[in-house]
C-alpha cells in the first residue's frame, strides 16, 4: 500500500502540474480578453474532437456505469446505446448552433435563445436549470473523486480532504485559463480515461483466464437461478437477471411502490434512459463548447469515431468484461458459494456498494504493478475532473455574458466580464463543495435531475434551429410542463408532495426525462394550436431563411429527406428499444450452457453488439451524407458573410 501510495502522489503531483501550465499558456496567449470565453480562432478540430467526447461521458462512465452493470447485468446495458444516441442528437442541433454562433457571434445558448424568441424567460430559466441541477452534479463529481482516492490510498487521505483537494485544483485552472485550458486539459483526461478502461478491462479477462475461460464462466452464473426470475414476453423464458431483458416495459407504480420482475431494467427502460442522456448535448454548457469550436468538422468526427466508435468500444467491449469478469473473480456471493468463481482477487460486493468496484479493481492491480495502479487512480480522477472543469468554465462565462452582462452592466467591457466569469466559477465550485461535505443526501437527490432537465430544452433547440411554427409561448409553456414531469417521477416530488403521489420513481420503468420530454412536446403542441395570431413569425423566419441559404449553398445536396428517419426508427426499435428482447435468445439460449452461445458470449449481449455497430454506421450516414454535421465552403461564406457587430436582431442579442 505504501508503495503505491508513493505512485498515486507522484502521479497526482505531475497531473496537477500539467493542469496549472496548461492554464498560466493559456491566460498568456489571450491577449484579448474576449477569448477567454471563445478562444482566438475557435479550438482546434482534434482537440476539440477528444474534448467534446471526454466531456460528454467520462465523468459518469468511469464509476456509474461499471458498478451499475455489475449489479444490474447486460439488461443495464441498454442504456450504453447513448453512445449512439448523444451524436444522434449532436447532429440535429450542433451544426446548425455554431453556424448561429458565426452569424451571430453567440457565445451562449441564452444570447441565442434571446435573440430568436425576443424574450429573456428561456434564457432565464435554462440559467435556473444550470445552476440549480447542475452545482449538485458538479457536488458528486467532486464526491466521486475524493470517494475514488480514499479508496486507492486505504483510507490515509480521508475523502473529505481529497474531494476539497482534487476540487481546488479544477477550480483553480478552470478559472485561470477559461475554456481554451479547459479543453487542452480535457485530452489528456480523455486520453486517461480510456486508457484506464482499456488497461483494467485487459486486467480482469487476463485474471479470468481468456476469453474462452471468460464465457464458460458466464456460462455457468447463467445456469445458476438468480433471486428475481422473469418473463420476457417476445424474449420469452425465465433466464439468470444479469444476462436478460425484463421484457419490453412493465406496468408498474415505479421504484419505491411496485417492485419490477426480474428488475427494472426493462427494453423500454434502458432506452429512456439513453435518451434521457441527450439532455448532456443539449445543456447550456455543451452549448457554449460548441460555439467555440474553429469548425464542424469536430463535430461529425466526435461523433461518429469520438463517441460511437471509441466510447461505444469502451461501453459495449471492455466494460462487459470488466462487470461482468468481476463476478467471476471473487465479487460475487452466490457465485463463490457455487464455486463459479475462476479466482478470488476481488473482494465481495454488498448491494448498493457496486459502486466501489473500480476502485477494487486497481487495489488489485496495484498488489503486482503499483505503479500503474497510481497511474489509474489518477485517470479515475481526470475522468472526473474533466466534465467538472468543463461545467465551472461554462458557469463563470454564463452568468457573466448571459446574467451580468445582459441584466446588471450593459456596459461591462470585456475585463470586467471576465472578473464576473472567475468569481462565478469560483462560487459555484464552492457551493458544491460545501454540498459535498455536508449534504450528500441533498446532492444525490438533486443531481439525478440535471441531466433530464437538459433534456426539457429539446423543443426550444428545435425551434430556434428547425421549426419556425413552435412560438415564444408554447415552448416556455411546454418546459415548464416538462420541468414539473421531471420532478413528480423522481424522488424529489415525492418529497415536496409528502409522499402522496400513486406512483413512484420512473413509473411504468420510463425514465423521468422522457415522462418530462412527453408532456413537454404535448403542451407545445397545444399551446401552438391554441395560437390564432402569431406576431413574431416574421422575426423567427429570419432565422430559418439564413439556414434554407446554408442548405441552397451545399456543394452536394442531399436529396433524402424521410428515408434516413425510418432507418432511425428501426434501429431505435431493435437495438435499445422493445425489439431488444429478441436479443434475449437470438444467438443462443442464456441458460442453454456454453456450447448453445454462437459466438461463445450471452446473445443479448452479442445482439447489443450488432446493433452498437450498425448504429456507428447510422450516425456516419447522418453526419457526412446528409450534411447534418458537416459545413461547405460556400456555405461557411455564408455564414460569416455578414459582421454580427453591426447586425441588431430587434428585442435581442445585439452582439455586443
Amino acid at each position: 500500500m505504501f508503495v503505491m501510495l508513493t505512485w498515486v502522489q507522484v502521479f497526482l503531483l505531475a497531473y496537477f502540474s500539467f493542469c496549472m501550465f496548461i492554464a498560466v499558456q493559456s491566460s498568456r496567449k489571450n491577449t484579448d480578453p474576449r477569448h477567454f470565453f471563445s478562444p482566438a480562432n475557435g479550438i482546434g478540430t482534434w482537440i476539440n474532437v477528444v474534448a467534446l467526447t471526454s466531456v460528454t461521458f467520462a465523468g459518469w462512465v468511469f464509476s456509474g456505469q461499471l458498478g451499475q452493470l455489475f449489479q444490474s447485468g447486460l439488461s443495464f446495458e441498454g442504456s450504453a446505446f447513448s453512445v449512439i444516441l448523444i451524436p444522434l442528437v449532436g447532429t440535429v442541433v450542433l451544426k446548425k448552433q455554431w453556424l448561429l454562433g458565426q452569424r451571430y457571434k453567440f457565445t451562449t445558448s441564452g444570447e441565442m435563445f434571446s435573440a430568436y424568441f425576443q424574450n429573456d424567460i428561456i434564457s432565464i430559466v435554462a440559467i435556473g436549470l444550470m445552476l440549480l441541477f447542475a452545482i449538485p452534479f458538479l457536488a458528486t463529481l467532486f464526491s466521486a473523486s475524493g470517494s475514488l482516492l480514499a479508496g486507492v490510498t486505504g483510507g490515509v487521505v480521508t475523502r473529505d480532504a481529497g474531494m476539497w483537494m482534487l476540487s481546488f485544483v479544477v477550480i483553480v485552472y478552470s478559472m485561470t485559463g477559461g475554456i481554451d485550458a479547459v479543453v487542452k486539459v480535457a485530452v489528456v483526461q480523455g486520453i486517461l480515461f480510456v486508457g484506464a478502461i482499456l488497461i483494467i478491462g485487459i486486467f480482469a479477462l487476463s485474471a479470468v483466464g481468456g476469453f474462452i475461460p471468460f464465457g464458460q464462466g458466464l456460462a455457468k452464473l447463467a445456469a445458476t437461478p438468480n433471486e428475481a426470475l422473469m418473463t420476457q414476453g417476445l424474449g420469452g423464458g425465465n433466464y439468470n437477471s444479469l444476462f436478460a431483458v425484463s421484457g419490453v416495459i412493465q406496468w408498474t407504480a415505479g421504484l419505491g411502490r411496485d417492485a419490477a420482475v426480474g428488475g427494472i431494467w426493462t427494453a423500454i427502460m434502458g432506452l429512456t434512459t439513453a435518451i434521457a442522456f441527450m439532455g448532456i448535448q443539449l445543456s447550456p454548457y455543451f452549448s457554449a463548447l460548441g460555439f467555440a469550436a474553429r469548425s464542424p468538422r469536430a463535430f461529425a468526427i466526435h461523433q461518429i469515431w469520438g463517441s460511437a466508435f471509441c466510447i461505444g468500444v469502451l461501453m459495449f467491449i471492455f466494460m462487459p468484461i470488466i462487470s461482468l469478469g468481476a463476478h467471476l473473480l471473487g465479487s460475487d456471493a452466490a457465485a463463490n458459494a457455487a464455486g463459479i468463481s475462476t479466482a478470488s482477487i476481488l473482494p465481495e460486493i454488498s448491494s448498493g456498494q457496486h459502486g466501489i468496484l473500480v476502485q477494487h479493481y486497481i487495489a488489485a492491480i496495484g498488489v503486482s504493478y503499483p505503479w500503474l495502479a497510481g497511474l489509474l487512480a489518477v485517470a479515475g480522477i481526470a475522468a472526473f475532473q474533466s466534465a467538472a472543469a468543463a461545467y465551472l468554465a461554462t458557469s463563470g462565462s454564463i452568468l457573466a455574458q448571459d446574467v451580468y452582462s445582459r441584466h446588471v452592466e450593459p456596459r461591462a467591457d470585456w475585463h470586467r466580464k471576465i472578473v464576473i466569469s472567475r468569481f462565478s466559477a469560483l462560487l459555484v465550485g464552492f457551493i458544491a463543495l460545501v454540498m459535498a461535505s455536508f449534504t450528500p443526501n441533498a446532492v444525490l437527490v438533486l443531481s439525478a435531475l440535471a441531466i433530464p432537465m437538459s433534456l426539457q430544452l429539446l423543443p426550444s433547440l428545435l425551434g430556434v434551429l428547425w421549426l419556425p411554427w413552435l412560438t415564444r409561448r408554447a415552448v416556455i409553456f411546454g418546459l415548464f410542463a416538462g420541468i414539473i414531469a421531471v420532478l413528480l417521477t423522481e424522488p424529489l416530488g415525492q418529497m415536496m408532495t409528502g409522499n402522496y403521489l400513486p406512483w413512484g420513481r420512473w413509473p411504468w420503468s420510463i425514465h423521468s426525462g422522457v415522462w418530462g420530454i412527453f408532456f413537454n412536446t404535448l403542451v407545445c403542441i397545444g399551446a401552438v394550436i391554441a395560437t390564432r395570431i402569431d406576431k413574431d413569425r416574421r422575426h423567427r423566419d429570419t432565422f430559418h431563411a439564413f439556414f434554407e441559404q446554408i442548405a441552397d449553398a451545399a456543394e452536394h445536396p442531399s436529396r433524402l429527406k424521410s428515408i434516413p428517419w425510418m432507418l432511425v426508427l428501426i434501429w431505435t426499435f431493435f437495438g435499445p428499444g422493445p425489439g431488444a428482447v429478441i436479443g434475449n435468445i437470438f444467438f443462443g439460449d442464456p441458460g442453454g450452457g456454453y456450447d448453445a452461445w454462437v459466438f461463445g458470449v450471452p446473445s443479448l449481449w452479442a445482439w447489443q453488439v450488432f446493433w452498437w455497430v450498425l448504429g456507428i454506421g447510422l450516425i456516419w450516414f447522418l453526419a457526412i451524407k446528409m450534411q447534418l454535421s458537416v459545413v461547405g465552403n460556400r456555405q461557411l461564406q455564408i455564414a460569416t458573410s455578414i459582421n454580427a457587430k453591426h447586425t441588431h436582431l430587434d428585442g435581442g442579442y445585439d452582439g455586443r
